[in-house]
């Protein structure tokens, strides 16, 4: 069966005519329109969903629209940016120094060495915070100095572990103010049982020097921590860690602490008043330190009270009223209590000496000294274990040593033997805020220990 050749099959060769070329690309262009012409004409009968027709890509407009709303309409078209391409700037690269001050420095030597601008560092100079700071300057700070080829652009000091002075080049000139440095405090727990010393004990269970010499202080008046230390005795710390920007920075004090020694059980509790001055006190209350120290230096003694000694240098009989301590020269010497500053100068024999004039009518006499503490002026009050001198060999004296006096009512007694007055409780007025906060500090403690005591039963 035959089939009539569809003409599409075919190669469209048209008669050849003498037409001129004007009619041939006049079909040319009948025939261009006319394709999508039949297009249009094939869609519209087509159902298509209204949000999938293409907007036109060009605003329509009615023949009668007039001239301004066409303006109107274009100028809400969104504006093509035609010209050069946008370059942003990036911020200026400053050079930053690190100054560190060394004994015999000036911020003015370290800036002509650097080449930074001596004139800038003058007005720094008379800012009010810059100036206080600045001339309170020592071996051992930090400046970081940003700067633009020699000019100032920023300051950066960190006076302490919470406050850092911070000078900044405005368009009106330089400002300088304080400003904090916020830290972390952290809490640890720690466990140890002795075996030989506090001291390594301790340093197994990854305590520093640190935490290790405040737990010797705040249980010192209970325990001899060379004569009382059993094997078997054990400890029981909380105490604070310091962390600044993520960092760690340096142990804090104690918050609560348990000692317990040949069968008896010390807790000390830490408090900060309101006038910020911290101790430590038993659960109920009580001060855990006396109010004198058994001895003003940490070394041994070379000689004792004796009312019938022959003098070293003199050769005759006098008694020796006081304890002598060897400990070498510039050894600090520590005020045995709270007191008064009642005499600092030289007496006779005595070399250089601060007396200190205590509650209950008791005087403590410090001698020998090589020189002062610059604190303990005369008149002035200082508390315990704060330095009023150093050790020294000043007066009729053989060697360095320090003596040191306690009197009661002007009587000479026996600096190791006599029966040492309590320290006062805590005062009155901050007892329920003291037991409010105790009550939690304890309890964090003993769910400490019940958790070190089953640990230890499970591994026995």
């Amino acid at each position: 069966m035959h089939r009539p050749v569809s003409p599409l099959l075919h190669d469209y060769k048209p008669a050849v005519t003498d037409s001129p070329a004007k009619s041939k690309a006049l079909q040319w262009f009948v025939v261009g329109l006319g394709i999508p012409l039949l297009g249009l004409a094939f869609l519209s009968f087509i159902d298509l969903p209204t949000d999938k027709v293409p907007a036109p890509t060009t605003p329509t407009m009615a023949a009668s629209d007039s001239a301004d709303d066409s303006a109107a309409e274009l100028a809400s078209e969104p504006a093509i940016y035609t010209g050069e391409p946008l370059v942003w700037a990036p911020e200026p690269e400053y050079e930053t120094l690190t100054l560190t001050i060394r004994s015999g420095d000036t911020l003015d030597q370290l800036f002509r060495k650097h080449q930074l601008d001596i004139g800038h560092l003058a007005t720094i100079a008379r800012l009010d915070e810059a100036g206080k700071q600045f001339r309170k300057i020592k071996p051992g700070d930090v400046f970081e100095i940003t700067h633009d080829e020699g000019q100032v652009v920023r300051m950066y000091s960190a006076l302490n572990l919470t406050n850092a002075l911070q000078v900044e080049r405005g368009e009106s000139g330089f400002t300088a103010k304080l400003i904090d440095r916020p830290i972390e405090k952290r809490k640890r727990h720690a466990y140890g049982v002795i075996e030989t010393s506090l001291y390594e004990s301790a340093a197994a269970a990854g305590l520093s020097d640190k935490v290790i010499m405040n737990i010797a202080g705040i249980f010192a008046w209970d325990v001899d921590f060379v004569l009382d230390i059993r094997k078997g005795d054990n400890y029981y710390v909380q105490y604070e860690e310091i962390w600044q920007d993520g960092e760690f920075v340096t142990d804090g004090e104690i918050v609560v602490a348990e000692f317990n020694n040949n069968g008896s059980s010390s807790q000390a509790i830490r408090f900060i008043d309101d006038s910020g001055r911290s101790d430590y006190f038993s659960p109920d209350g009580r001060s855990v330190r006396k109010a004198f120290l058994r001895s003003p230096v940490d070394f041994r003694v070379s000689s004792s009270f004796n009312p019938n000694r022959r003098h070293p240098v003199l050769k005759t009989v006098r008694p020796h009223r006081g304890v002598d301590y060897a400990a070498p020269r510039g050894t600090p010497i520590k005020a045995a209590g709270d007191g008064k500053v009642i005499f600092r100068g030289v007496k006779s024999g005595y070399g250089k000496v601060v007396i200190l004039q205590h509650g209950g009518n008791i005087t403590t006499l410090y001698a020998h000294m090589s020189n002062f503490a610059a604190k303990a002026r005369l008149g002035t009050r200082v508390r315990q274990g704060q330095t009023v001198g150093f050790v020294g060999k000043t007066g009729l004296v053989t060697g360095v040593h320090l003596h040191y006096e306690y009197r009661l009512n002007g009587v000479h007694r026996n600096p190791r033997t006599v029966k040492l007055p309590q320290a006062d409780p805590i005062a009155s007025e901050y007892r329920q805020r003291f037991l409010a906060t105790a009550a939690p500090l304890l309890e964090e403690l003993e769910q400490f220990k019940n958790t070190q005591l089953a640990t230890a039963a499970s591994t026995n």
